[in-house]
């Protein structure tokens, strides 16, 4: 019987996109899944920037990791595992069909399936399938479970229940103090009207400021109006509420950084309001933040530049997807949502519209094999 081989991704955004879509293709297919863990060279990058199907990049005993029966299908994410991706494709003399998840670095006639999302504009071709949002397993039963053990950690505060997802910097875009203050207060402000509560985590990328204006401001201190809360401190416990919160809340406030928070709350069907950390908001005609209120960054602005004057295909543009929810009416601006209305027992989709597409493409690319 053939197998799905996953290459598991080196970062946490990335890896829960392919193993989401390596899960759902072994269940769909009735084929074992293998994830392989590479080991990766110093200079790992290098066989993708001349474009080679090569496993020059990893450490020899992940090499070894690479021999035949080969599988029936590849599904790979990130610059470093594209020439695996390759090599596999050209070594199995075609049996193997690649797929590969977000960002393309190689010419798009060298995979079997793109699957990308808006922000990286990949333009139309036969062999990509362009997503709203990215993938990820966080949907049905496994938010039920998480549903089941968080129900009576938050059953203390009043509803609506307002999640409040943090990420962090990203590309053009920083999350620094002052953000982390506008947010706060609007957050807070939104519930307040409503009589509700915040349900807030943080991330891996949320600067520890960051995490410290929100604990301190959720407190009382620094003169901001506190609220009925709920603070999680990303790293500090296991105990990590992220699913529960996607399961129970009532209404999302997302930083708009991150494409992989707002896929997931976005997936639940409830209401997501994008918060703007400064300049995301394209659809305004002029800035929607004052300027005083955005983090300088060099980073920052060096992204920027770098947007306006290289090629694309080196850069992303994270406002593409923005635009395309608040078309489509799956998000929209803090600033222009309505009053929370609590929403209880409203159940989860069981899988995503965006995964269910990119299942069935696998599907089709396995059946013309």
């Amino acid at each position: 019987m053939p197998a799905v081989w996953l290459i598991d991704a080196y970062r946490a955004g990335e890896r829960g996109q392919v193993r989401a879509l390596a899960e759902g293709a072994a269940s769909a297919l009735g084929w074992p899944l293998e994830t392989i863990s590479p080991e990766y060279r110093s200079w790992a990058v290098w066989p993708h920037l001349f474009r080679q199907a090569s496993l020059a990049g990893l450490r020899r005993r992940s090499r070894r990791t690479f021999t035949a029966p080969w599988p029936g299908l590849v599904i790979t994410a990130g610059v470093r595992n594209e020439p695996l991706g390759r090599w596999l494709r050209q070594a199995s003399g075609g049996v193997t069909r690649y797929v590969h998840v977000g960002k393309p670095w190689g010419h798009l006639d060298e995979f079997d399936l793109l699957v990308t999302t808006p922000q990286y504009r990949v333009p139309a071709h036969p062999r990509v399938l362009h997503n709203e949002l990215t993938l990820h397993g966080l949907e049905g039963r496994r938010l039920q479970r998480a549903g089941e053990t968080w129900a009576a950690r938050f059953a203390p505060l009043p509803r609506p229940w307002i999640g409040v997802l943090v990420g962090g910097d990203s590309g053009p875009y920083t999350l620094g103090r002052r953000a982390a203050s506008r947010l706060l207060e609007q957050a807070v402000a939104r519930a307040r009207d409503c009589g509700g509560s915040l349900l807030v985590t943080t991330s891996a990328r949320t600067r520890p400021a960051v995490t410290e204006v929100l604990e301190r401001g959720l407190a009382g201190s620094g003169g901001v109006h506190t609220c009925p809360h709920l603070l999680h401190r990303y790293g500090a416990s296991p105990d990590n509420p992220y699913a529960g919160i996607l399961a129970l809340a009532d209404a999302f406030i997302v930083t708009g950084d991150s494409i992989a928070m707002l896929s997931e709350a976005c997936g639940t069907g409830r209401p997501v309001a994008l918060f703007d950390l400064g300049g995301m908001r394209r659809d305004a005609g002029t800035a929607s933040v004052a300027t005083e209120t955005v983090d300088p960054r060099l980073g920052a602005f060096l992204y920027r530049l770098l947007m306006r004057w290289f090629p694309q295909p080196l850069s992303r543009d994270i406002s593409l997807v923005h635009r395309a929810l608040v078309a489509a009416g799956r998000a929209e601006w803090l600033e222009d949502v309505g009053p929370v209305v609590g929403a209880p027992g409203v159940p989860v989709a069981a899988r995503s519209p965006d995964l269910d597409r990119a299942l069935a493409r696998v599907c089709a690319l396995v059946a013309e094999a």
